[in-house]
């Protein structure tokens, strides 16, 4: 399908809730009937860890096997490795081999392309493509953003990220004038928010204050939830695991920005074409 849309889910600032965020969307999107493909682009292997797979380092064909064959120009199943997970999302998994490899990349031909040349073998198959980056903006992330179609920041409401953010701003910017002009951001996600608290309060404000003007922050906030940190050892998303948790509902409302979100550009695409 030609409307698939990558998205990279970034931040260089660890702890934000990146990978819940890449999760938690990725099964609300299957919810909704769309087909999504989750790449867990980190060599930590945290997304493939709360998605169910524990021993990361025992998995045979990683995300690191298909980037590798890129590299390697090996004609072999671009699919073949993709796990699949009961709540109706698949996974590109990782684990400590996307070190090696991304070593490996500052040497290779078309270094930042190789992420987007084996995406471009399997997202036909898929609605949604999301990418979980590691908490740095080295090669992989840069492979990541060339590879995506848009980027979402999930930002911490307890932390204000001034100089993190003008970097990840800064890196995006140099992202489209090198490597992918059509590289947009979605917007700020804000989450562990406890809006008990004056800090989280004032942290939000200044987020708006400081970056509003320039980046879309979008309307849901995700809370500060026990059930939400518990999930990640479970293998399972926050749906199945507290359908009715603040967090829950949170992410579900997150989903339905992100696809209608989706619906408003396919509109204008389509008047833009007429």
């Amino acid at each position: 399908m030609p409307n698939c849309k990558t998205i990279a889910v970034c931040n260089q600032k660890g702890g934000v809730g990146k990978t819940t965020t890449t999760m938690n969307l990725g099964v609300g999107l299957a919810m909704q009937g769309k087909r999504v493909l989750l790449v867990d682009c980190d060599p930590q292997g945290d997304l493939t860890t709360c998605l169910g797979w524990q021993r990361v380092d025992e998995i045979p064909v990683t995300l690191a096997t298909k980037m590798y064959e890129i590299i390697s120009d090996e004609a072999t199943d671009a699919s073949s490795g993709i796990l699949h997970h009961s709540e109706g999302v698949d996974l590109v998994p990782s684990n400590t081999d996307l070190e090696g490899l991304e070593m490996y990349l500052v040497t290779a031909m078309s270094r930042e392309n190789i992420l987007k040349s084996y995406l471009n073998k399997v997202k036909s198959d898929y609605d949604y493509v999301l990418i979980d980056c590691r908490p740095s903006l080295g090669m992989l992330t840069l492979n990541a953003l060339t590879a995506a179609d848009s980027v979402v920041i999930p930002v911490q409401a307890q932390y204000l990220p001034a100089r993190a953010m003008t970097q990840l701003l800064r890196t995006v910017s140099k992202v489209k004038a090198h490597t992918n002009p059509k590289l947009s951001i979605d917007g700020i996600l804000l989450t562990l928010v406890d809006n008990r608290t004056n800090l989280a309060k004032s942290t939000t404000e200044a987020i708006y204050e400081n970056f509003g003007s320039a980046v879309r922050i979008f309307k849901t906030k995700i809370p500060i939830a026990v059930k939400a940190a518990e999930v990640s050892s479970k293998g399972k998303s926050i749906y199945a695991y507290e359908a009715n948790s603040k967090a829950a509902l949170a992410y579900s409302a997150f989903t339905k920005e992100v696809l209608n979100d989706a619906k408003k550009k396919e509109r204008l695409r389509t008047s833009e074409v007429r």
